[in-house]
């Protein structure tokens, strides 16, 4: 299944598609492996049971889907989505790896129209996308659409700590260490991205909105990592 991706988004998937090869290795290093501890909190508050019907949104290189894919056991599924064909690629290569081989589909598409019907997912997650989505509500709203009556969804992405010191330490961060190594993978101008797209970002209380604009009964973000980070954790209503 191929994406169908709206002229605004392509800027966007052309650049995921870029940084694919080191997307991995510089998240590591970057985050100095810390990224494997905020997805394992995201996973663990989109509360996966065994037997459930999962989906991972902007799922990258499949962290995240994998994450899910133990928890809901070989009588589960995941189903890991990302516009990016070359992200697909690396996260087929990730699952391969895997013993035993994790029940995760990978589907690209793009996430503001979604190719699954209603009611279809027991629980969800979505690392480091929503930032990144053209259309934040729509994007919302397909989620809860595709969840089903008492579902819960965790999304995890990068935000502005209300703290000025923290602030500081992460434009620092981002424009002396961030950018300078993807320049040593010549990838300068898609990591430079990170910054105004964070000032871009709607905050963690204007998320909590939206998500009940859309439909979500609950909707609560919790700042991680000094409010460098933020995790939104959603539950559609029952009925």
């Amino acid at each position: 299944m191929t994406a169908n991706v709206s002229p605004q988004s392509e800027d966007i998937q052309a650049l995921f598609n870029r940084i694919a090869p080191v997307y991995d290795r510089l998240n590591q290093e970057l985050s100095w492996g810390l990224h494997r501890i905020w997805k394992q909190m995201a996973a663990n508050w989109a509360e996966p049971q065994p037997g459930d019907r999962g989906l991972d949104l902007c799922c990258g290189s499949g962290d995240l889907a994998l994450l899910l894919a133990r928890r809901v056991g070989k009588t589960g599924k995941v189903i890991g989505v990302d516009f990016s064909a070359q992200q697909l690629a690396i996260a087929r290569q990730n699952a391969a790896r895997c013993f035993p081989t994790p029940p995760v589909e990978w589907v690209e598409s793009d996430v503001l129209s979604l190719p699954f019907d209603s009611n279809s997912f027991d629980c969800a997650t979505m690392g480091y996308g929503l930032r990144n989505v053209v259309d934040i509500p729509r994007c919302l709203s397909e989620l809860h659409r595709v969840l089903n009556p008492g579902a819960r969804a965790a999304i995890l992405d990068f935000h502005h700590p209300e703290n000025p010191v923290l602030q500081t330490f992460q434009q620092w961060y981002l424009d002396s260490v961030v950018v300078p190594t993807a320049q040593r993978y010549q990838l300068r101008e898609e990591y430079a991205y990170i910054a105004p797209s964070l000032d871009r970002f709607v905050k963690g209380s204007e998320q909590e909105k939206l998500a009940r604009t859309v439909g979500f009964a609950r909707a609560t973000h919790y700042p991680i990592a000094g409010g460098m980070m933020g995790v939104l954790v959603l539950e559609k209503s029952e009925n």
